[in-house]
Parts: C-alpha cells; sequence; structure tokens
C-alpha cells in the first residue's frame, strides 16, 4: 500500500519536472529578477506637473532609470541608449514607456525635468517628487543614492545605482540591466516581454 502511493508520488513529481522542463524559461540577455518581490506600485509628480501612477502603465514594458539632470557621465548616455532602443522597436515602442525618477529632488524640479526629458524622446517621463517621496520608491526598487563625498564647492553630484529595471506588462519586475547593456541585448530583452501574453 504504502509503496504503491510513493510509485504515484514519485511519477507525479517526474511528469511535473519534465513539464517544467519542457516550458523553456524566457531567453533574457540581462538578468532576471523575475521572481523577487519588490518593485511595487507608486506615485511621483511627472515633468508635465501632472501626478503618475506606476500601475497606469500597466499593458505596457516600463524601462525605469534612477538618475539626476546634473549628472557628469552617466544619465545623460543612458537616455540616449534608451531612445536608441525605443527606436529600434518601431510600431512596438507605443508598447514601451521609459520612466527617468531623479535622484535630485532638491535640484529636479518639474521645469528642469521638462528642459531636459524631452529632447532625448518625447515620450520618457521624468518624475519627481518630494524627498520622503522619492527615497520611498528608491528604497521600494533597491535603489541606492547619496550626495558624493567627492563633489567640489558648488558642484551637483549624487552618487546612485545605475542600474536600468525593467517591468512587465503586467507591472511585475522582471529585469536588471546593467547600463552598458549594448542596444540590440536590450531591445531583444524587451522584444522577449512584449511577446507575453
Amino acid at each position: 500500500m504504502h509503496k504503491s502511493r510513493y510509485f504515484r508520488l514519485a511519477v507525479s513529481l517526474l511528469v511535473a519536472f519534465f513539464m517544467t522542463a519542457c516550458t523553456p524559461a524566457p531567453a533574457f540577455k540581462s538578468m532576471d529578477i523575475s521572481g523577487v518581490e519588490w518593485g511595487g506600485d507608486f506615485t511621483l509628480t511627472a515633468h508635465t506637473g501632472k501626478p503618475v501612477k506606476a500601475s497606469e502603465f500597466n499593458g505596457k514594458v516600463v524601462v525605469m532609470f534612477f538618475g539626476y539632470t546634473h549628472c557628469p557621465d552617466i544619465c545623460a548616455p543612458t537616455l540616449v541608449k534608451l531612445d536608441q532602443v525605443v527606436k529600434r522597436l518601431g510600431d512596438e515602442a507605443k508598447n514601451v514607456q521609459v520612466l527617468f525618477i531623479t535622484v535630485d529632488p532638491a535640484h529636479d524640479t518639474v521645469p528642469q525635468l521638462a528642459g531636459f526629458i524631452p529632447p532625448f524622446n518625447p515620450s520618457f517621463i521624468g518624475l519627481t517628487g518630494s524627498d520622503k517621496e522619492i527615497a520611498a520608491v528608491a528604497a521600494e526598487y533597491k535603489v541606492a543614492y547619496g550626495q558624493s563625498s567627492q563633489a567640489k564647492s558648488g558642484q551637483i553630484l549624487v552618487d546612485h545605482s545605475t542600474g536600468i529595471l525593467v517591468k512587465d506588462k503586467k507591472g511585475k519586475l522582471r529585469l536588471l540591466v546593467k547600463n552598458d547593456v549594448a542596444v540590440e541585448d536590450l531591445e531583444s530583452d524587451i522584444r522577449v516581454l512584449l511577446r507575453e501574453r
């Protein structure tokens, strides 16, 4: 009796294993973080002055980058790269939303972002908020930032995480992407997410 029960259990486990093995995971080129429980909804103020809730973009792949407008070396090139990716997507670009979230809300006001973000791509949205709001969103997405000890007098210099975060169309955080990612690789990963139902 016990042997029969164990046999049925073993068969069930083997079936489950092979069914899982026959369902290949998406072929991402970036780090797959689909299993994380963080990266939830939030509301910040867009460069248009209107409040924006992250969940408003459910149905689109959301590409998030935390940075600041006075960044001397990383943020602008990353936004240029994201523009290149979006352009390569062609008609599918309408199903992708890029969000630039400031880590320097003291200087990155709505007018500052309004002058900085649209030249990279008119569809991109810059987001700001109070110190407390930005800190809460950064904490939720495991983004570290703080005033740099290397800043010279009068210089705005913020140390911050440089990874790109990507959410799928259901609003689930899926990818952590290095900011030096090849345009082709990020395009490929976004296309994988766009194909998902």
